[in-house]
């Protein structure tokens, strides 16, 4: 999203809002919707035993929680160019706590579709800021550094994604049975999925009380933006932009990045319990999806820093082929070498998202917001890919074979990397 100031066009390339002190609030977004997003990674695993569900079915998890993007992706563009950037925020964060909220019916009635409504909602909230966040990280500075900010900035949504299922690990997969949900069955099974899934209910209940304060200093910064203008837009606004392209195609790489990253973190505890790989318990495993979450951070501190003197498009090509490489030598190996080299992906993932969506947006101008809608639309792939994933994996009896289709996504973004290593 950008805002308009009337200046020729060869002059809109330096426009930026003067709002240093925002800074630390964009950045403070991008840690919660990045840690609420990976708990879905321990969510699942719990769900799954629970509700005795294939892969296929687990994975519905993430096609509820991404299919938001899809539905709100364009309408959420449309309501922060309508409302503002930080009202559309409180919106978006007053959203999550609703979701938030929507765990407690799903957990009294034991009903996994209203776990999967909750995570709609959840993930309806977290569009929005999202739509906030990321065209705004990019216009509080030069437009120069763009690549390297935005990416220091998805560094901080890494220490969520790195944090939250550390402790969330703790809180919800500890277990509070020495039984199974498939040894019951009637009223012993509904209590059962009920006192486990309390665990859950008391985690997103803390959540919500944290968006709640941070809501309540949002508005508290609402007119903080100053003359903030935005280009009108009706009905399916920015979806033109799809025949650019640069655009286009930068598009298609987030659906299958998001894919590809979710799909993986989606599978590490089910992939590092296996016999042949690690062994591990299932608390132990969901302890190390931080690792996964955490090598994206690191490499985003890194990154921020070597997207200042090598092309983005370059880099991207290269950490693109090393995701592949990595998935190749995890389903080819066995034990620890396996187990870690699938959690490395995460280095890998560290630039992707926001070197994709730079480069794909270079030069939108006052189409910036609309641009954003559909990238963010373009999320919907962290619905899609995952669920076939699963759904190969129930095919196949296999993990590794599921994961040859995370490996065809990096390869396409590959392909993007050196199409779009030299400026628009």
């Amino acid at each position: 999203m950008a805002v308009t100031t009337g200046k020729a066009p060869a002059e809109t390339q330096a426009e930026h809002i003067d709002a240093p002190q925002l800074q630390l609030f964009v950045m403070g977004l991008f840690f919660i919707f990045g840690g609420i997003t990976s708990l879905n990674d321990v969510i699942i695993p719990k769900l799954k035993e629970l509700f005795t569900l294939s892969y296929t079915q687990a994975m519905l998890v993430q096609f509820c929680f991404f299919t938001a993007y899809l539905v709100i992706g364009i309408p959420g563009a449309r309501l922060v160019k309508r409302i503002g950037y930080m009202r559309g925020a409180v919106a978006g964060l007053a959203t999550m706590m609703a979701g938030c909220l929507l765990f407690i019916p799903a957990s009294q009635t034991a009903t996994y579709a209203l776990f999967l409504l909750a995570l709609f909602v959840l993930a309806s909230g977290v569009v929005i800021v999202q739509v906030v966040a990321n065209p705004l990280i990019s216009l509080l500075g030069k437009p120069q550094t763009v690549h390297s900010r935005l990416t220091f900035a998805q560094a901080f949504n890494s220490v969520g994604t790195t944090v939250f299922p550390y402790f969330g690990s703790i809180l919800i997969l500890g277990g509070l049975a020495a039984v199974t949900a498939d040894q019951l069955s009637g009223a012993e099974l509904d209590a059962y999925r009920t006192a486990e899934t309390q665990a859950i209910v008391n985690g997103y209940l803390g959540i919500a009380a944290a968006l709640a304060v941070v809501a309540g200093v949002v508005w508290l910064f609402r007119d903080a933006l100053k003359g903030e203008k935005h280009e009108e837009s009706t009905g399916l606004a920015g979806l033109d932009l799809l025949k650019r392209p640069r655009f286009g195609y930068g598009a298609l790489c987030i659906f299958l990045y998001v894919g590809a990253e979710v799909s993986i973190g989606s599978l590490i505890v089910s992939y590092l319990m296996q016999d042949h790989v690690m062994g591990l318990q299932e608390q132990a495993a969901g302890k190390l999806i931080g690792l996964y979450w955490g090598g994206a951070m690191v490499g985003r501190f890194i990154g921020s820093a070597v997207l200042r003197m090598v092309s983005p498009g370059k880099v991207l090509a290269g950490v693109a082929m090393g995701a592949m490489a990595l998935i190749g030598l995890s389903t080819q190996t066995s034990g620890d070498l396996s187990g870690y080299s699938l959690l490395a992906i995460g280095l890998m993932n560290a630039i992707m998202f926001p070197t994709i969506f730079t480069l794909a947006c270079e030069k939108l101008g006052p189409r910036a917001a609309d641009g954003s809608g559909i990238i963010n639309v373009a999320i919907f792939g962290g619905a899609v890919v995952p669920l076939l994933t699963g759904v190969i994996a129930d095919a196949t009896g296999s993990l590794a074979l599921a994961l040859l289709l995370p490996a065809l996504c990096y390869a396409v973004i590959a392909g993007f990397g050196w199409y779009a290593r030299r400026p628009a």
